[in-house]
């Protein structure tokens, strides 16, 4: 397939009724910045004016993961503007990365993750706000919100019981633990774990067999698959304003320094 438009840190390509979008930032194991985050928006608005055209959609990882979620490198610019912020000034709102778990649902076309690496913190919320999941053996997931002193967001927070139920949900938001493949299928938060080389391949013949069925009907019986779902424009307002007094506090710096500087952080509850 040939790349029909160029971004900066995402890829997408089309052929036969499907798109692939490839998020593009492998030394970084593909994290999300706000310029990504951007690109990503602008991309989805285009795909959804294609339909019927474009029918499928597959969202990807270049290089060995598939989103590792924030970029943490950003987060103590991100910090330091916060605090520069008029606690007076009117709130901001949701990120721009929460706002891609509703933006992937209200897209007609279905859509397919396909796990080819590590989906941690919103890269989790991004795979599960898809349709479907792939999962390569390579495939890692955590809801490691917690290890940067955060809250599950991306929509993470209400998809993940929906899907595994509440105590997996509370286990992996609690832990911020790295789980497998396997364990991830065994849980139902994947549909189905393959061979990485066969990853592509088979996410592609799915989505060319979708894409074979008539258009509307494929449409509603995605607007229909939403209604077993949560409201994610809702979740997301409700993990902004559970956030946000987190933000900024002297365990979040702690988290995100630690990280950064790999060492076990020392938190104080403050």
């Amino acid at each position: 397939m040939a790349t029909e438009t160029e971004f900066k840190h995402i890829a997408i390509e089309r052929r036969r009724h499907m798109a692939v979008i490839t998020l593009n930032r492998p030394d970084r194991l593909n994290a999300f910045n706000r310029e990504m985050g951007l690109e990503l928006h602008a991309v989805l608005d285009q795909l959804a004016g294609e339909f019927p055209v474009t029918r499928v959609v597959i969202i990807t990882g270049a290089g060995p993961g598939f989103c590792s979620g924030a970029d943490v490198g950003d987060m103590p610019a991100r910090m330091a503007e916060s605090g520069d912020r008029d606690p007076n000034s009117p709130d901001p709102g949701p990120s721009i990365t929460m706002q891609l778990a509703p933006h992937l649902r209200d897209i007609p076309q279905p859509v397919i993750a396909a796990v080819n690496g590590v989906a941690a913190g919103a890269g989790l919320g991004i795979a599960l706000s898809c349709d479907i999941r792939l999962a390569s053996e390579a495939a890692r997931f955590s809801s490691v919100f917690v290890k940067r002193s955060l809250v599950p967001d991306a929509g993470t927070s209400q998809i993940l019981g929906a899907l595994a139920g509440p105590g997996i949900a509370a286990e992996m938001s609690l832990t911020g633990k790295v789980y497998d493949a396997k364990w991830a299928l065994s849980k139902g938060l994947v549909n189905d774990v393959v061979p990485a080389d066969e990853l592509m391949p088979q996410a592609e013949s799915l989505a060319q067999e979708i894409a074979a069925n008539p258009p509307l009907a494929v449409k509603a019986v995605k607007t229909l698959q939403n209604g077993f779902h949560p409201d994610l424009h809702e979740v997301i307002v409700t993990e902004h304003q559970a956030s946000s007094p987190l933000r900024g506090t002297a365990d979040q710096k702690e988290a995100v320094q630690a990280f950064l500087e790999k060492r076990a952080p020392k938190f104080t509850g403050s």
